[in-house]
């Protein structure tokens, strides 16, 4: 444990940021889970506007320092060939 008070609020600091770089790239990573389960289920239109939203956040957390900016262009392109080929897929008889 820290024992001069400048150590002691870096740790708080450091502690704080931990924390919202945690739940940013949580909130990022359900986004990209939801638009999978989307794709997994079929619904287009769900699928439009999830894909719309992960882009964004993925686009924001690259350049905010939160991913690199080549692994978000990576993921949005993966998401998009997932996409390309459920949609030309036939559909699923149930």
């Amino acid at each position: 444990m820290p024992h001069l008070d400048s150590a002691k609020k870096s740790l708080r600091q450091s502690a704080a940021r931990n924390a919202q770089n945690r739940a940013v790239i949580k909130d990022l990573k359900t986004q990209v889970k939801k638009l999978l389960k989307a794709i997994k289920t079929g619904a287009k239109d769900a699928v439009a506007a999830d894909y719309k939203l992960a882009c964004s956040k993925l686009d924001k957390s690259a350049a905010r320092g939160y991913i690199h900016k080549n692994a978000a262009a990576r993921t949005k392109g993966r998401l998009a060939a997932r996409i390309a080929k459920a949609s030309s897929a036939p559909a699923a008889k149930t």
